[in-house]
């Protein structure tokens, strides 16, 4: 049986999802009256909010206004990416800092599939990718492992068990695509010059692995032809290779977070759901250590709070949808410069303990009453 790798998929699999999503009308006011409880002041916080530019995230934004008593300054980039530059500006809009990460996946809940989202204003009420920056971003990983799946044949030969693998996936300089752990599928000898037992016209024949016959022992091997790999093409057998700006917050700061554990996210069973979750887990850790370093935020109160928002679609009597949120993590900072990590089980308890009624909160309608029947005040131009 195959290893994963390590830090990988033990990252992957410490994200608990079910047991700890809430809905976000009772998320938010026990943020609220968590960040009471550590001593932020009423009045004085000034919440942040690092999502996606969908209008799926409208409804949360609206919590976050209605709770903290004024809306959310933007923390985010497209796809859920904090903007670290701009930590600064909003240190100096509040006396105690909030801040909420997050990046989103669509979910509908009549086909029960991740990575969709019914949009309500299109003419057809169409279901259409979400987070389409995500969704886009995996475009290119899943066709290349399909390609994979596809041209990778398992057979048995005169009582051999054999793997036939497309001359494609054979050409290791490639400067990207889906490259294969050769020696971990097949018995190739030198890796970088891997000797065949047979060439086809467009393929090469190699004696299976050890390693890969373990993994397969329930498996019936088929003589002739045989059978593509499919499923069985599994993370551990291949990464990918992909030319990418690493420029910081960049156009392809998404895609240079998840190429890593690409290999986990186009085999699971919603690629767009773990995409989403893998890239909160690479935000928060990314975006904690600028927090720390930040100097418009020493000296000041800061909670921050990173997870996964999951948007179920609406039905049609539905103007919003009903959102949840799934807690990964969380750093506290006081104004005395100590601080402490909250793991996604004591930020969940944290967040269970608090009450969901918040005396706090505000009447948006009469605030907007409010401000409808003010005193105009002409401007001077």
């Amino acid at each position: 049986m195959y290893g994963t790798t390590g830090s990988i998929s033990s990252l992957l699999g410490s994200f608990h999802m079910a047991d700890v999503s809430m809905r976000y009308s009772r998320f938010v006011p026990r943020v609220y009256n968590l960040a009471r409880s550590l001593g932020f002041e009423r009045g004085k916080i000034m919440p942040s909010r690092a999502f996606c530019s969908d209008e799926s995230q409208g409804y949360p934004i609206i919590l976050i206004g209605k709770h903290f008593g004024t809306f959310p300054f933007n923390h985010g980039l497209v796809g859920g990416i904090v903007a670290t530059d701009r930590h600064g500006p909003h240190a100096h809009h509040g006396k105690d800092l909030v801040i909420i990460q997050a990046s989103h996946v669509g979910y509908d809940p009549e086909s029960s599939r991740f990575g969709v989202y019914r949009r309500l204003q299109t003419e057809k009420q169409t279901e259409t990718t979400n987070c389409g920056k995500i969704c886009g971003a995996l475009d290119w990983y899943l066709h290349e492992y399909e390609f994979a799946r596809k041209n990778i044949y398992l057979r048995e030969a005169q009582g051999e068990k054999q793997i036939v693998i497309d001359n494609q996936l054979l050409h290791s300089d490639r400067e990207q695509g889906l490259l294969l752990k050769l020696s971990q599928l097949a018995l190739v000898g030198n890796e970088a010059n891997p000797m065949p037992k047979a060439c086809l016209s467009t393929s090469k024949i190699f004696d299976a692995s050890p390693a890969l016959v373990r993994h397969l022992a329930d498996y019936e091997w088929k003589p002739g032809a045989g059978e593509p790999i499919g499923t069985r093409l599994h993370p551990d057998l291949f990464f990918f290779r992909r030319q990418i700006s690493h420029h910081p917050e960049g156009r392809d700061h998404l895609e240079k977070n998840l190429i890593g554990v690409m290999p986990f996210v186009v085999t699971s069973k919603w690629p767009a759901l773990t995409a989403a979750q893998a890239n909160s887990q690479v935000e928060f850790d990314r975006a904690f250590r600028t927090i720390v370093q930040e100097e418009s935020y020493a000296g000041k109160k800061v909670l921050f709070i990173s997870g996964l928002n999951v948007d179920i679609s609406p039905r049609e009597v539905q103007v919003f949808p009903l959102t949840k949120f799934i807690p990964w993590a969380a750093y506290f900072q006081n104004t005395d410069g100590s601080h402490e990590t909250w793991e996604q089980p004591e930020l969940f308890q944290r967040l269970k303990e608090q009450p969901i009624d918040n005396p706090d909160q505000i009447d948006l309608e009469r605030a907007i009453d409010i401000m409808e029947g003010a005193k105009e005040i002409r401007l001077p131009f």
